[in-house]
């Protein structure tokens, strides 16, 4: 915590798409921030990038947050008292120029009245990359000159007054103190010929307006840092918290991009994963906490999170640790809620009028995400076609003639039965078992296997059976006796 002050952070989209998994991430940790201080998370939208602005994805923003349970205590639906919320509302008051002027008047900015033609000519060939430094040209123009240019209606940004000499320092709580030297850093612009702000003005402002302590962003805005500095120091306005999150890589540590399918919440979403299981796994995606523990709810980030705690080094996306996670959200899960969440899946396999919802308890702790139901129940639809080899087992020393030779003797005894529930086919087959010596292993194989012609089923024998019913499992049954004669 800053002092005696209340712990404020913002999470500040631009409206351009989906949300990636580092812009979740971002809300998360700073949502996590705010809660474990007892503070307060605003949302800010940040919009003047009109170009790539669409409608959608300010309702994306507005679903995802609500979604994962990031409720925001101010917003542009949550009036705080520092609104407008919205960066573009916030140009139309003037509010960014009037800011600017400020620092006109303080000799930490200027105007430039500098035409495109003059910038082309000041660009340098630097590493390959052609690059503009800006050379004070307008830093000298005197009073008089700015006032006519203004009062000709002549086109002008408005530049920070970087001094050429020394240093400006950054500190980060990840990491340190991150020095740049000022004849390295441009003289920015800060208002636009358009009389928008940019990106880095309007944020270092609206930080400030709105009282925000900590700010957590991507450790790609390193670079930008010492221009954030430079901008509090020109109004001697306090300095937030500084966190910089480590890269998310994908699983050949390159940066995680749209192309890997998986890199926004809504992706993972489609692809079966539970909310709650997406939000545990982003938060641990380059923090840790000390007792190495990896499954969290919400509330309990909220009382673990300790920043401190980020690492430097990149975050990895493990898709394989993502599945075993949401499959642990999955096995944890009470039976109507899973069935519920399961049933779409269900049904676009089985037309049949069989229990679904048995079906489902049968598969639940066999699953990582809900795609996979599929295939573990296709064979309750139809018999799969298969090979007499599956009938080979090395454990209860199974083979297609002992197969053959168990089912033949069995098959009376299951037409005989009437009551066909799992309890009662099971007492019944033990019985028949003990007369005949077979170990329930032995017995139990090739009715699994003639009833579902899989190598690995949700259930036993017995429950299958239960579940596809008698005349079903008979007709399998009688089809096996073929196969394996044939």
């Amino acid at each position: 915590m800053t002092g005696t002050k209340k712990v404020r952070t913002r999470f500040a989209p631009s409206p351009t798409g989906r949300m990636h998994v580092g812009n979740l991430r971002t809300a998360l940790y700073t949502y996590l921030i705010a809660k474990h201080e007892g503070g307060e998370f605003i949302l800010r939208i940040e919009d003047t990038d009109q170009e790539r602005f669409y409608e959608e994805a300010l309702q994306i923003i507005y679903r995802t947050l609500k979604k994962t349970g990031l409720n925001h205590d101010e917003g542009p639906d949550k009036d705080g008292g520092v609104g407008p919320y919205i960066q573009s509302e916030r140009c139309k008051s003037g509010l960014y120029l009037k800011y600017a002027k400020q620092l006109v008047e303080k000799g930490e900015a200027y105007y430039c009245f500098c035409d495109k033609s003059r910038l082309e000519s000041l660009k340098q060939n630097i590493n390959g990359k052609e690059i503009m430094i800006y050379d004070k040209h307008c830093l000298k123009l005197s009073k008089e000159e700015i006032e006519a240019n203004l009062a000709a209606g002549k086109p002008y940004v408005i530049r920070a007054n970087v001094p050429n000499e020394g240093t400006t320092t950054f500190h980060d709580e990840i990491y340190g103190d991150i020095s740049q030297e000022n004849a390295e850093l441009d003289d920015m612009i800060l208002i636009k010929s358009d009389g928008y702000p940019t990106y880095n003005f309007a944020n270092v402002v609206d930080d400030h307006l709105m009282g925000i302590t900590h700010v957590v962003r991507g450790n790609e805005y390193l670079s930008s840092a010492p221009k954030y500095t430079r901008l509090y120091q020109a109004f001697g306005w306090e300095e937030p918290v500084y966190i910089h999150c480590p890269l998310i890589t994908n699983e050949e540590h390159e940066k995680l991009s749209k192309r890997s399918g998986h890199s926004s919440y809504e992706d993972l979403l489609e692809q079966g994963f539970l909310s709650e299981a997406i939000v545990n796994f982003v938060a641990l995606l380059g923090w840790s906490p000390s007792d190495n523990r990896e499954i969290f709810s919400l509330e309990e980030l909220v009382e673990a999170f300790d920043y401190h705690h980020i690492s430097k080094s990149p975050a990895v996306f493990d898709m394989v640790k993502l599945k075993w996670m949401n499959g642990e959200y999955l096995k944890a899960m009470d039976e109507d809620t899973f069935y519920t969440m399961a049933e779409p899946y269900l049904k676009e396999v089985i037309t049949k009028e069989l229990d679904l919802k048995k079906i489902a308890s049968m598969v639940k702790t066999r699953i990582e995400i809900f795609p996979d139901i599929k295939e573990h129940i296709d064979f309750f639809e139809a018999m799969p076609e298969y090979d007499i080899s599956m009938y080979n087992n090395k454990k209860s020393k199974c083979d297609p003639e002992k197969a053959l030779a168990i089912l033949t003797e069995v098959l009376p005894k299951l037409s005989a039965q009437e009551d066909f529930s799992n309890d009662a086919l099971f007492s019944m087959l033990s019985e028949f078992g003990k007369e005949k010596g077979y170990k329930t292993g032995l017995l139990m194989w090739p009715l699994r296997t003639a009833v579902s012609g899989k190598q690995m089923t949700p259930g036993g024998a017995t429950e299958l059976m239960s579940i596809l019913g008698k005349e079903e499992s008979l007709a399998r049954i009688q089809a096996a006796i073929q196969k394996l004669q044939g």
